[in-house]
């Protein structure tokens, strides 16, 4: 699904360098990171309750985890009512009858003098001023029981407006002495009248019957007032007690009682205590540490590769950051239908980019590892959460391999959600129901997580295949395409070389399955191994085709020589600047290794006249390096198998045999093969598939005989 290459080139960029340093250092700053990451991921999760729906039959029991007292909501609703009980009703007089008392008084003072004779020491206007002052009292008093004026002395209110009386009669009434008592004394307390002048105003409203009207406003505000000085009730519950009995109808009730035991369980960890924070960061050393000693047994050249184990952390914080993201957006959003997923499907997005990017065995442990993480630190129920994440991994790991094109990962992701259909038919059929609402819920839940997941993948794929330098199959097969400007260059530049690419790329392939090598890097890498070829094509036997020259003869032995081997150094100048892949980079640097271009060492030597010690050997050698891994190793045995095969006489089995079994001991002689860890069953293998590719390419077709006309014709 990818290839990774241990040893690198000097003239690396800075980042890539420090990527490529494969010292205990650097590892143990990315263990340092991950261990950092799942600590937090840890340490600040959300309390897990039992889930439970508002107006649904519980089906077992629940029992309070810790002491905790909640608002007893139903309990604080009775103890306001019986306190508004006590809130009686409040009438005040009729505005109107106010009115037209004030306009009679002023009328008979305007047109009668009598009033001068009662009150010979007031004025006009001072009677005025004093009627004034009569209506807005009286305006202002309420009419109401003791028990009334009693609460609303108890209140941030002023009393001095409500009377004690209530008339036993619906119409109209006179009021009680004590009202007009104290109306005259708050007159007579600005000082401005005379105690005639406000007797005289008192009279004349005194003896008139009024009409009561109920202030309905000002009971509804009486009664707000009232409710909010009831305090909350809160109800105590000890740890051990039974909060829900199995049968019993789930109301808010409950509902609140879990709430407040959830807080209760929050506030006891005590996230910012040192104790609670030192024991995250063990646990989470714990899971780092056994995850390391897994891969130190089976994955050796995985945990010593810097670069996996920095893009391995990397996936998993991405897949801790979107799991905490989805726990928070299901936690706090006020959607019916969020409020209703159970299980979010979260480790398939981790198990995806891991087989993509690196294996599927180190995706098979990550799905494991983090389902198991994100059981133990989301909200969620436990049991269904980690085996529905968990089975839906593997499916997703099971459908990913040999992934050549993007789009195919939306594909993956459709299987993955109809994997995960029964699964959750299985946990309805576990409640005893043949289906429910949440069965429904829950699928249309899986398919958007799924869905989400897939284009996700696609979106982060490109940028950690570029940040990690990772090629995998789906980028292999983008440079597979003929409308790319290189390949084009090549068949139309070089279309000798070209077709020798192709029929190389057909070896290199097959000889790479026989061996489980990445062969489909085989094929495309061999497409542009000897793209160096383009600057000087009439040099090479291939594009000489046609010509009666071979340019060779007008140059020395060694001149030759240089004009062959640039094509390597030229290759790698035309990749990097058409930013070729770096495995591509290596395939041509190191599909030649440090061999000698014996040809023309053949010819320098004996112009030398034989003596070897005049003819520096090392002016015919190629720079390489020798070849890094097995594909590169592969492409340099196919690549000198084909060439010398075009010039061979013996086509048959045994003389290819003895041709490849000369060119193969001659390079492993040469030491090309020891630094890519081949094997001799693995070169055996390569061989023995080198000889089928041949005698299908050499095969021997039957000869036609040349028409001629039939007789009478």
């Amino acid at each position: 699904m990818k290839e990774s290459y241990p040893r690198e080139r000097k003239s690396r960029t800075g980042f890539t360098r420090w990527l490529s340093k494969d010292n205990r250092g650097w590892r143990l700053l990315v263990g340092l990171v991950c261990v950092f990451g799942l600590a937090l991921f840890l340490h600040f999760r959300e309390v897990r309750l039992e889930v439970i729906e508002l107006n649904t039959t519980a089906t077992r029991y629940v029992v309070a985890q810790v002491d905790f007292e909640f608002p007893d909501y139903e309990t604080t609703i009775i103890l306001k009512q019986q306190a508004l009980q006590d809130v009686g009703s409040i009438y005040r007089v009729d505005p109107g009858e106010i009115q037209n008392a004030g306009h009679e008084l002023e009328n008979s003072l305007i047109r009668s003098r009598d009033w001068r004779k009662v009150v010979p020491t007031s004025t006009f206007e001072e009677i005025y001023t004093a009627l004034d002052q009569m209506e807005k009292l009286l305006s202002d008093a309420r009419f109401t029981d003791p028990r009334t004026i009693q609460i609303v002395k108890k209140l941030p209110l002023s009393d001095a407006s409500y009377y004690d009386f209530l008339s036993e009669s619906d119409s109209f009434t006179t009021l009680p002495e004590e009202v007009w008592s104290r109306i005259s004394d708050e007159i007579a307390a600005s000082g401005t009248f005379h105690p005639e002048a406000i007797q005289y105003v008192v009279d004349s409203f005194k003896s008139r019957k009024w009409e009561l009207q109920q202030d309905e406003q000002l009971e509804r505000s009486l009664r707000s007032e009232v409710s909010k000085t009831v305090p909350d009730k809160y109800t105590r519950v000890q740890a051990g007690a039974r909060i829900i009995e199995p049968g019993e109808m789930i109301t808010s009730r409950h509902l609140t009682m879990m709430q407040a035991m959830k807080s209760a369980i929050s506030d006891s960890r005590q996230l910012w205590e040192p104790k609670t924070l030192v024991a995250s960061l063990l646990l989470s050393m714990i899971f780092v540490a056994i995850s390391a000693l897994y891969f130190r047994i089976s994955q050796p050249t995985f945990q010593r590769s810097l670069q996996q184990l920095a893009l391995f952390v990397c996936i998993v914080l991405l897949t801790l950051l979107f799991a905490k993201l989805t726990e928070y957006a299901l936690l706090k959003s006020e959607s019916g239908f969020l409020q209703r997923i159970h299980y979010p499907i979260v480790a398939p997005f981790a198990s995806i980019l891991i087989c993509i990017l690196l294996s599927p065995r180190i995706a098979l442990f990550a799905a494991a590892f983090l389902s198991i993480i994100l059981t133990v630190s989301l909200a969620v129920d436990h049991t269904r959460f980690l085996l529905l994440n968990l089975i839906v991994s593997i499916l997703v790991i099971i459908c990913t391999q040999n992934i050549r094109k993007r789009k195919q990962i939306f594909g993956i992701c459709w299987k993955a959600f109809l994997g995960s259909i029964p699964v959750l038919y299985c946990f309805t059929l576990s409640e005893n129901q043949l289906w429910n609402v949440s069965l429904f819920v829950d699928i249309a839940a899986s398919f958007c997580f799924m869905t989400a997941t897939a284009i996700l993948v696609v979106g982060l794929l490109p940028a950690l295949e570029t940040a990690f330098r990772v090629l995998t199959d789906m980028t292999l097969m983008e440079y597979m395409d003929p409308e790319n400007e290189l390949l084009q260059k090549l068949a139309m530049e070089v279309p000798g070389t070209y077709q020798h690419c192709l029929v190389l790329a057909n070896f290199a392939e097959a000889c790479a399955h026989a061996i489980g090598a990445n062969g489909l890097l085989c094929r495309v890498g061999t497409l542009y191994h000897d793209i160096g070829k383009v600057l000087n094509p009439q040099f090479y036997t291939e594009n000489q085709q046609g010509t009666t020259v071979n340019l060779h003869q007008l140059l020395t032995p060694l001149e030759s020589a240089q004009l062959i081997i640039s094509h390597v150094t030229d290759g790698e100048a035309l990749a990097r600047k058409h930013r070729l892949p770096q495995p591509f980079i290596d395939v041509i640097l190191q599909h030649h290794g440090t061999t000698l271009v014996y040809y023309f060492y053949r010819k320098q030597l004996e112009l030398k006249g034989g003596h070897a010690d005049e003819v520096d050997a090392s002016q015919f050698r190629y720079p390489g390096p020798k070849p890094q891994t097995k594909e590169t190793a592969i492409i340099m045995i196919c690549d000198s198998v084909e060439a010398t095969s075009r010039s061979i006489e013996d086509a048959s089995e045994r003389g290819l045999s003895e041709m490849i079994d000369r060119i193969v001991s001659e390079k492993a002689e040469d030491g090309q093969f020891d630094e890519c860890n081949l094997t001799f069953e693995e070169l055996s293998r390569v061989k023995s598939t080198l000889i089928k590719s041949l005698l299908l390419t050499h095969h021997i077709r039957i000869k036609y005989p040349k028409k001629e006309k039939p007789n009478g014709h």
